[in-house]
């Protein structure tokens, strides 16, 4: 199974690697900020049976 998985920054556009916790479920959300331009991100991850696993983000409030 991963340990890692990355998400690209909605703000920046970069790649951000975050650790992978299954222990947290299959299904995830958190908020975390970008650590290149500090904007925060609602965080989605869902692992499937297999264990693969995605992540994306979602701007935590609208940017000007």
């Amino acid at each position: 199974m991963e340990t890692e998985i990355t998400y690209i920054c909605n703000a920046c556009g970069e790649d951000i690697v975050i650790p992978l916790d299954p222990s947290q479920g299959s299904v995830q959300e958190f908020v975390e900020d970008c650590p290149v331009c500090c904007r925060p991100h609602v965080i989605h991850v869902e692992i499937d049976d297999d264990g693969q696993a995605r992540a994306w983000a979602e701007p935590e409030q609208d940017y000007d």
